[in-house]
């Protein structure tokens, strides 16, 4: 008799990354200026530095470049490429929804699970 409760196959390891994108606005024409414009006050300043699984967009007045912050979940042994592409996945879902384009893409990306934690000794 088997388990219904019981996975059918081996669990794999699920690690929780923290993805920096760096990029460079590429608006097509005046109307995503003005887009990026109207969400600066949202984009701006510490508050939209946060690490989100929604992902968190920051810029500044000069419309130039931007980073976009998200904290995503994946197979460990996919590892931070994946982590990246997940990452990147989600940037074009918010650009699209804004109407937005950007140019080339850097990632910077942290595995929390392989973070070494140095703690602070009481003498």
């Amino acid at each position: 008799m088997s388990n219904p409760v019981a996975p059918a196959g081996p669990q794999r390891e699920r690690h929780t990354y923290r993805v920096t994108l760096r990029g460079v606005w590429a608006p097509h024409d005046e109307a995503e200026r003005e887009v990026l414009r109207a969400g600066l006050a949202e984009a701006d300043g510490l508050g939209a530095m946060r690490f989100t699984p929604g992902g968190s967009l920051a810029y500044d007045r000069t419309l130039k470049a931007f980073s976009f912050r998200v904290e995503v979940r994946s197979d460990a042994e996919d590892g931070e490429e994946m982590a990246a592409a997940l990452a990147e996945e989600r940037l074009s879902e918010v650009l699209r929804e804004r109407g937005l384009h950007c140019g080339e893409l850097r990632a910077s990306v942290t595995d929390l699970d392989t973070m070494k934690v140095n703690r602070k000794r009481r003498g």
